[in-house]
């Protein structure tokens, strides 16, 4: 009977160990980079109370997605980062994580990022009538990458290609102040929401595209004394081509609407949105040697105009990152802003994305091994608008940038860079007795791709 029980659950066993199972593919991709920084100067002031002091620190950062192919056409893609903090640091939010409620670009706090944070997890299904991803995932990069500044949000995104056309339409919840058992609301229809809709002509050598954002902020409609909401449409036209040894990149963007529509009995007045930004970017290779130059514009607000707003929505973004310095994220994410003096309620600042500027910029760089790049540049850029009357000058400043960037394996490279910044008398506010300093950056990184 013992040997009759024991063939059964022998049979049973490979029985059970030979049953078809559902088939899970799981692929991994990533990124994780360790950094070492030195900033002479924390701001631009100089010979007052608030002048300095220098920084240096190591940080680093873990970013892994995961995609589960449940089944040809199906997948669930998850992504998180961790372990983003500065070394031996304290840990816990920043001031303006707190206010902002979370880390910039990604869906959790500085808290959550400092041990683990997941950003991602979305299906994409690939159907008969095109290709849906649905849940939380990438928000806020269209065409190239300037104006795009990363964050994640809950979307609903369809794309179809018919021969070199594609086209592609979503709708985003980018806030939603609804009655749940977390958040208790005192009105309905209150939520920040955006609908697009992108066409995308590809040929051999580059792309064009447009697309088309409608955005409805509502979320300030309550108190109705002072409420309000801002409807406006984006326009974004670009390009992206190869011709002969140089490669161009170009794109334009326009808001247009209301950035303050009242309600009936509101006392906040009506105003307009008119803001526009742009560039052009060109880079020449001629075998291992490589020329560029970047002209970039963001409209600045002119404060003389009450009832229009031609600058402050619009901005060059967080992810284009055109010097070590200036509007550099990374320098913001983990040194902070470095600010000037203060004129009226106005902080000039050289913060996380391009704003009320025109920027110009030439490198050049040469490739003396195939593994190694060295690239200099030298930038200037001025205020489009003056915050103030009272505001003296608008110059931002020169800045020079040298880079290296070895490539030790096809998987780790080693970048080392020095940035010097010739401050402009921008940030003198409205006083020219007020002093700046000048600044410099060291920065050495280690990546690893997989």
């Amino acid at each position: 009977m013992k040997r009759f029980w024991l063939v059964l659950l022998s049979l049973g066993l490979v029985l059970a160990f030979s049953a078809s199972a559902m088939a899970v593919d799981v692929k991994f991709s990533g990124e994780f980079y360790v950094a070492g920084m030195y900033l002479d100067k924390t701001n631009l002031v100089k010979d007052t109370a608030a002048d300095g002091p220098s920084t240096a620190f190591y940080y680093q950062r873990l970013r892994v997605r995961t995609d589960f192919v449940v089944s040809p056409g199906l997948t669930l893609i998850t992504r998180f980062d961790a372990m983003e903090r500065v070394w031996g640091g304290a840990r816990g939010e920043s001031a303006a994580s707190t206010t902002a409620g979370s880390d910039l670009d990604s869906a959790g706090t500085k808290t959550e990022n400092q041990n683990i944070a997941f950003d991602w997890a979305y299906i994409n299904y690939v159907s008969p009538i095109g290709i849906f991803d649905i849940g939380l995932m990438e928000d806020g990069r269209t065409g190239t990458v300037f104006g795009d500044s990363y964050t994640t949000a809950g979307r609903i995104k369809w794309n179809n290609t018919f021969g070199p056309f594609t086209l592609k339409a979503d709708i985003t919840k980018v806030k939603d102040t609804s009655n749940t058992a977390i958040t208790t609301a005192t009105a309905a229809d209150v939520d920040d929401d955006k609908y697009g809709v992108e066409g995308v002509y590809q040929w051999k050598d580059g792309k064009a595209g447009m697309k088309v954002t409608y955005y409805r902020y509502a979320s300030k409609r309550v108190p109705v004394a002072t409420g309000y909401q801002k409807t406006y449409w984006q326009f974004t036209p670009y390009t992206i081509a190869k011709i002969g040894p140089v490669d161009i990149q170009a794109e334009l963007n326009w808001a247009k609407g209301k950035l303050q529509d009242t309600d009936t009995g509101s006392s906040t007045p009506n105003k307009d949105l008119d803001n526009l930004s742009g560039w052009i970017d060109a880079t020449a290779v001629f075998g291992p040697v490589y020329f560029g130059g970047t002209f970039a514009y963001v409209s600045g607000d002119d404060p003389g105009s009450k009832d229009k707003q031609e600058g402050g929505t619009l901005t060059g973004g967080r992810d284009w990152m055109p010097c070590l310095i200036m509007w550099n994220y990374d320098r913001t994410n983990w040194a902070g802003p470095l600010n000037g003096y203060t004129g009226g309620t106005t902080t000039a600042a050289q913060d996380t994305a391009m704003s009320n500027a025109w920027f110009f910029q030439g490198r050049a760089g040469v490739k003396p091994v195939a593994a190694l790049d060295i690239m200099a540049s030298v930038s200037y850029a001025n205020a489009d608008k003056k915050p103030t009357a009272a505001w003296l000058y608008n110059s931002y400043g020169w800045e020079v940038d040298v880079t290296g960037t070895y490539k030790i394996t096809n998987n780790l490279s080693y970048m080392l860079g020095v940035g010097y910044l010739f401050t402009g008398d921008y940030y003198k506010a409205e006083s020219d007795a007020n002093k700046i300093g000048n600044d410099y950056l060291v920065i050495n990184k280690l990546t690893l791709t997989f």
